[in-house]
């Protein structure tokens, strides 16, 4: 696709999100110039207002679906694009928004809206590998900075990412953090969380979020019973697991039986 001696064309996409996961690559204020200058960027709108039309040699995709113009938008953009790499939890899991996945979402429109008439949405937010085939996930809620600039980099030398797929509870050993599950009795998902953000928030003696979503071999339920310990009911565990990555299998379905609804949708 690219000619002889031009540089790989990048194209960054956004969808139904927070740009949060396009601000993680604009934060990387000291490698941005070494990639832009690797890169001819084609379309990022929220760097550059300079469009080039496709094809792309890869592109990053922010944000879910959640409209009948994201469904078609998607399609275009695979048709384009000869690496497709999605970034950050709406676009891998539906994000926060995919709370509405559970729930009925013409009864939030009919509350929200004055003119309800005038929303065009979809019953569901949903990840953009549930339309178009993807070439590979960057989970987090936002994505890791040091992370994307390893795909980035990867790909411009032509090798495979190294992106780890084990838990955050991996991370933790390797800062030297003591476990606050364990030794302080505060609920954690790390065991059951993807790597990725450097153990943070139990570097700071807090529980993990579960912001990566469910790692590779991910079993919440085998976490149940530590949590029940330190003083986690079943609601709360449901609650606990629905966050930024609610639609996440497997959080999905473990907080699907802890939180009976009559009025979910089923998965």
């Amino acid at each position: 696709m690219t000619a002889p001696g031009a540089k790989p064309r990048l194209a960054v996409w956004k969808f139904s999100s927070c740009d949060g996961c396009q601000l993680t690559l604009l934060d990387r204020e000291d490698e941005l110039l070494a990639v832009a200058d690797a890169v001819d960027i084609g379309y990022f709108l929220e760097a550059t207002s300079a469009q080039v039309e496709g094809p792309y040699d890869v592109s990053l995709v922010e944000g879910s679906i959640t409209t009948p113009h994201d469904v078609e938008r998607i399609q275009e953009v695979r048709a384009a694009s000869k690496v497709l790499i999605t970034i950050g939890a709406c676009a891998t899991a539906g994000g926060i928004q995919g709370l509405r996945n559970f729930a009925d979402v013409d009864e939030f429109v009919s509350v929200v809206y004055a003119s309800p008439s005038f929303i065009d949405t979809l019953a569901t937010s949903t990840a953009i590998a549930d339309h178009v085939p993807v070439d590979l996930e960057l989970r987090g809620c936002p994505i890791d900075g040091r992370q994307l600039l390893e795909v980035v980099g990867a790909l411009l030398a032509g090798r495979k990412p190294v992106v780890s797929g084990q838990s955050v509870c991996v991370e933790c050993k390797a800062a030297g953090n003591v476990c606050v599950l364990v030794a302080h009795g505060t609920p954690c998902l790390g065991p059951v969380t993807h790597a990725g953000c450097g153990a943070l928030c139990p570097s700071y003696h807090r529980g993990c979020y579960g912001c990566f979503g469910p790692s590779e071999s991910s079993m919440p339920e085998s976490l149940a019973p530590a949590l029940a310990a330190v003083g986690m009911d079943e609601s709360d565990q449901g609650r606990f697991l629905r966050t930024f990555n609610a639609w996440a299998e497997p959080f999905r379905s473990a907080s699907t039986v802890r939180l009976p609804d009559p009025h979910r949708r089923q998965p």
